[in-house]
């Protein structure tokens, strides 16, 4: 077996940090101003405020976010958002529309369906989750306002390669994928991610939305979730998560330096397409998504039998290979190999694999 010097961290989430960022936030917890650590500054003093428009310069810059849109930073995770898109927006429409393509989408659905009527225009099930279920502006309700998807599921390992194609305005779940490829904003209405996949730490949420639909929020909306209420007060009208936004701001000086999305879409199409043909060359792996919905974030896959699975995982361990099981959703194995993990740590993960293989055949 192959023995790696350096550990790998394939965490679906929160997911590995960059050694830089990492080595940044050890120097500056001691004092990052006036002697202060960062966990402890005001989140309305001067240097805080600055901080948080300075991500949202970059944010905006990185992603070419347009002029009419705005950009929050919310707390409560993605899962909070799967409750604030349907109160925020159009609650007094008779329908919105959901794409489902695995756990997360079936999440989001679920969450809205308490707040308003929801329309199922494509459903994943019929495929078992294996790849996007086929869908044209038929499906979609016609009074629908608009049209919600997971651009990438983290647990079934699906990622929409393109842009659905709809003329309602589209709204994202882009936690797992955002940073990793362009964004076609005037396709949509809202994206939102939470930060623990390639933003950062968990405990913040970005959410991008156009300013026109500020004031669409049902009256019962609470004032914590309210997209307007957070626009009107940039942010603060709690206290905000000021480490995530710390880190989130590092994050994007990262990315900034190493080239930006072109760079992360690049490297993403080349470490994950390594790591499939691994897969699909061997006869010990297998992964269950079709080829062209496969996500270039998350990759699952499964061994003959589960004993296999165990002893693989166990000695993956060994080697520094850390964090691949898979969801207990679906079991087996996954490696998520979001913006952070470096193209060696794929190398040595596929090392790893064929190294296993070779050892039982």
């Amino acid at each position: 077996m192959i023995h790696n010097h350096f550990v790998y961290n394939f965490s679906s989430g929160p997911a590995c940090l960059p050694a830089e960022v990492i080595a940044k936030i050890k120097a500056d917890i001691p004092d990052w101003h006036q002697g202060v650590s960062v966990m402890e500054i005001s989140h309305r003093s001067l240097k805080f405020m600055d901080l948080m428009q300075n991500a949202e310069h970059k944010l905006k810059k990185l992603l070419n976010i347009p002029d009419d849109f705005c950009i929050l930073f919310m707390h409560g995770g993605a899962r909070a958002q799967f409750a604030a898109v349907a109160l925020n927006l159009f609650y007094q429409s008779s329908v919105v529309d959901y794409l489902l393509t695995g756990h997360w989408s079936e999440e989001a659905r679920k969450e809205a369906s308490k707040y308003i009527n929801v329309h199922v225009a494509a459903d994943g099930k019929t495929v078992a989750y294996k790849s996007i279920p086929k869908f044209s502006q038929a499906d979609i309700h016609p009074d629908s306002k608009y049209v919600h998807y997971t651009d990438n599921e983290t647990i079934h390992g699906i990622e929409f390669r393109e842009t659905p194609n709809t003329k309602q305005l589209l709204i994202a779940d882009m936690t797992s994928s955002i940073l990793s490829k362009p964004i076609e904003w005037n396709k949509f209405a809202l994206v939102y991610a939470s930060a623990q996949k390639n933003l950062g730490i968990a405990g913040v949420t970005v959410v991008i939305l156009r300013k026109s639909l500020l004031e669409q929020a049902n009256p019962v909306t609470p004032a914590v979730m309210s997209y307007q209420t957070m626009a009107q007060t940039q942010s603060l009208y709690n206290t905000s998560p000021v480490f995530p936004i710390y880190v989130l701001n590092l994050i994007l000086e990262w990315a900034e330096q190493l080239g930006g999305v072109p760079y992360f879409e690049a490297k993403a199409k080349r470490i994950s397409s390594k790591l499939y043909q691994c897969i699909d060359e061997s006869s010990l792996y297998t992964t269950p998504v079709d080829v062209e919905a496969r996500s270039r974030m998350n990759v699952p896959f499964s061994l003959r039998t589960t004993e296999m699975e165990v002893d693989f995982l166990k000695r993956a361990e060994q080697q520094g290979l850390l964090a691949l099981q898979g969801h207990r959703v679906v079991g087996g194995a996954r490696a998520s190999i979001y913006n952070a993990m470096p193209e060696e740590g794929v190398d040595a993960l596929i090392a790893f694999m064929r190294a296993y293989e070779r050892e039982n055949n």
